[in-house]
């Protein structure tokens, strides 16, 4: 599956690590980039800059009702999907108790979990099915999913017990997904990023980036987001990968704080 005339939609595709697949999808020859984002200002902000190919779907992932009008509106406007790349989701950090013993917020902690996991589950069978319409190429694929883990899925930090659930959920979604998709010619995968340099660090210290820097092995750095784009738009055109997670981290291992 070539990004270049393809249909690529793009969760979270307004800012960050998704913002940089829309940018290297349009800049590979995408017939069409769809942007689907809560942040529907942004979104068309990012749509103007980068011309006609780009289709902006609200959509709040954890709503079904909007990932499924939002779905429903790209299909409407390109005439199909072939790419999905799913990068919405939100951070989350609080201890299981505090130092009183009051317990961590549940609502909070089900919140990332609807916005992280079933969010992108559900945006991957709505494209799945989408997809599965498709006519087939020459290796019988109708399309690739990519989906976006952490490595806070393999090695979670303090407080972060909702967003390492929501990150390995995904992994372990990965290999079934594929297996339930593989009749339509669909192929899933995930990448696990891990210290990439996106807005949330933007109003970050110097100091704190310094430290951030020291914790990868080789390079010593926050990773860059097209480095995350370049990795997304690999393993959409190697048609041999399937169902694998593939961590993009500089061989981090996070500590515990």
């Amino acid at each position: 599956m070539q990004v270049s005339g393809s249909v690529v939609v793009v969760t979270g595709g307004a800012s960050g690590l998704g913002e940089s697949v829309v940018r290297r999808a349009v800049a590979a020859g995408a017939s069409g980039v769809a942007v689907i984002d809560l942040a529907a200002e942004r979104a068309a902000s990012l749509a103007a800059e980068l011309g006609d190919r780009v289709h902006v779907a609200r959509a709040d992932v954890s709503s079904a009702a909007e990932v499924e009008s939002a779905i429903a509106s790209v299909v409407q406007h390109f005439g199909r999907i072939d790419v999905a790349v799913c990068c919405a989701g939100i951070p989350g950090a609080s201890r299981t108790i505090d130092r009183n013993g009051t317990p961590a917020d549940l609502d909070v902690w089900r919140k990332v979990i609807a916005i992280n996991l079933i969010g992108t589950y559900d945006t991957v069978r709505r494209c799945a099915a989408a997809m599965s319409a498709n006519e087939p190429n020459a290796d019988g694929e109708r399309g690739a999913i990519v989906m976006t883990a952490s490595v806070a899925a393999f090695d979670g930090q303090t407080g972060q017990t909702s967003y390492s659930a929501s990150k390995g959920g995904i992994v372990g979604m990965t290999l079934p997904l594929a297996r339930d998709l593989a009749p339509a010619g669909i192929r899933v995968n995930t990448i696990a990023p891990g210290l990439i340099h996106t807005p949330i660090y933007d109003f970050a210290p110097p100091e704190f980036l310094e430290a951030l820097a020291r914790n990868p092995v080789f390079p010593m750095r926050l990773g860059r987001p097209d480095e995350f784009a370049h990795l997304v738009q690999s393993v959409v055109e190697n048609t041999y990968l399937n169902g694998e997670v593939i961590r993009l981290d500089a061989a981090v291992r996070l500590p515990p704080k």
